[in-house]
């Protein structure tokens, strides 16, 4: 198990100069970096490939933002344009030693919707579709895919690890995972423990924050049980914090953050991994 940070906690988009951080993660104690993906030519590969070396850190995963001219439900053309950008991602992953493409890669956030049935079996099969063919190029690539069941208000689509494993089932890819998050657990799922033993071997990726998107452990989480979960299923990779601030303007609006949950986003950060490494360490 590795433990990694997400940088939309501290930047926004993701560029050559979002370098500055990592020596602080690294002192932190974190060992990986979640690095979201807006513009592929926003940063140079190479040069953040160096920086996280000297700062004995990795790029462990990469989250493609898709906006709605990236939709894998979308339009014909936004379903192409999507399935384009996941396979530059995954490039852009080889090229940082990334391992997973992770995330929401089945359509844009904050997309919610009531459709007739018959629309969803569409969407579905549509979503599938294109999820293979992007799952195909990532594990030619030696690389994988983990589609992250997330809330109800931001999405009409994959809210749960049944749902998720559901599509994983319909897409049939060796390639493909599943993402769980405690916060969007805490919302969905009646157990989120159960969830996890659930997921078994195909939980890909696991983000840990808290129930309001602060500290984890500074929340009401039973962190008792999802460490026990996560020890059942034997689940070995990276244990990521996602969580927000207001501090970067467009994720908290993406992320309805309008208030200040934590007194600094540095103490997210580095009270979240004391946290974690205590409470999920092998017994």
């Amino acid at each position: 198990m590795r433990f990694g940070i997400n940088t939309f906690l501290f930047t926004w988009p993701f560029t050559n100069q979002s370098a500055q951080w990592f020596p602080r993660f690294s002192r932190w104690g974190f060992q990986s970096v979640e690095i979201p993906i807006d513009n592929l030519n926003g940063f140079d590969p190479a040069f953040i490939s160096d920086r996280l070396r000297a700062n004995g850190l990795v790029c462990g995963t990469v989250t493609p933002c898709l906006g709605p001219d990236k939709d894998l439900r979308g339009s014909r053309e936004s379903q192409r344009a999507g399935v384009r950008f996941m396979k530059r991602a995954i490039d852009r992953m080889v090229e940082l030693g990334a391992r997973s493409l992770v995330g929401v890669v089945y359509s844009t956030v904050g997309r919610a919707e009531a459709v007739p049935p018959a629309e969803r079996r569409r969407q579905w099969k549509t979503v599938a579709g294109n999820l293979r063919e992007v799952c195909d190029y990532a594990g030619e690539r030696g690389r994988s895919v983990a589609l992250e069941a997330i809330n109800r208000f931001e999405t009409d689509f994959i809210n749960t690890c049944d749902q998720g494993l559901e599509m994983i089932d319909t897409v049939g890819s060796p390639a493909l995972k599943l993402h769980l998050d405690t916060f969007h657990m805490n919302i969905e799922e009646k157990d989120p423990a159960a969830a996890i033993r659930k997921a078994g071997k195909r939980l890909g990726h696991f983000h840990a924050c808290g129930s309001d998107r602060g500290t984890p452990g500074n929340d009401d989480i039973d962190w008792r049980s999802i460490a026990a979960a996560l020890r059942a299923v034997r689940y070995d990779g990276d244990v990521v914090i996602e969580s927000f601030t207001s501090d970067v303007k467009v994720i908290a609006r993406a992320a309805s953050i309008w208030r200040r949950i934590e007194p600094t986003r540095e103490e997210i950060a580095w009270k979240g991994i004391r946290f974690l490494r205590k409470a999920l360490a092998p017994t």
